[in-house]
C-alpha cells in the first residue's frame, strides 16, 4: 500500500521558516510528478508548488520567491522549504504524487496534511 507521510509543520511567527518533507513508499518513485498543496477551512484545496519527474519546478504566485520545492529520488521524499512567512500562509499542507501510466491511467496519492500555522 502506498503511503506518503509528512513532517515538519508547526508553528512560526511571520518572517519565519519551516521545511517539510514528505516520505513516499512508491517503486518508481523519480517516475511520479511531486506535488505540495494546501487548504485552509472552507476554500479549495490549492497547489502551492510543484516538482516533475524530470526536476522542473512550478509554484503558485503567492509563494513564488519564498518557497523551494525539491526532491531527492534516493530517499524517495519531496521537500518544500517555505521561508517568510505570513499569516496567509496557515493551512494543512498535503503532499501528492501522481503519474500517468502506459495505459493512460491517471494514478494519484495523497498525504494526510501537516498542519502550518504562522502568527502575525
Amino acid at each position: 500500500q502506498v503511503q506518503l507521510v509528512e513532517s515538519g509543520g508547526g508553528w512560526v511567527q511571520a518572517g519565519g521558516s519551516l521545511k517539510l518533507s514528505c516520505a513516499a513508499s512508491l517503486r518508481t518513485f523519480s517516475s511520479y510528478a511531486m506535488g505540495w498543496y494546501r487548504q485552509t477551512p472552507g476554500k479549495q484545496r490549492e497547489l502551492v508548488a510543484s516538482i516533475s519527474s524530470g526536476g522542473s519546478t512550478n509554484y503558485a504566485d503567492s509563494v513564488k520567491g519564498r518557497f523551494t520545492i525539491s526532491k531527492d529520488n534516493a530517499k524517495n521524499t519531496v521537500y518544500l522549504q517555505l521561508n517568510n512567512l505570513k499569516p496567509e500562509d496557515t493551512a494543512i499542507y498535503y503532499c501528492n504524487a501522481g503519474r500517468t501510466t502506459i495505459l493512460g491511467k491517471v494514478v494519484s496519492y495523497w498525504g494526510q496534511g501537516t498542519q502550518v500555522t504562522v502568527s502575525s
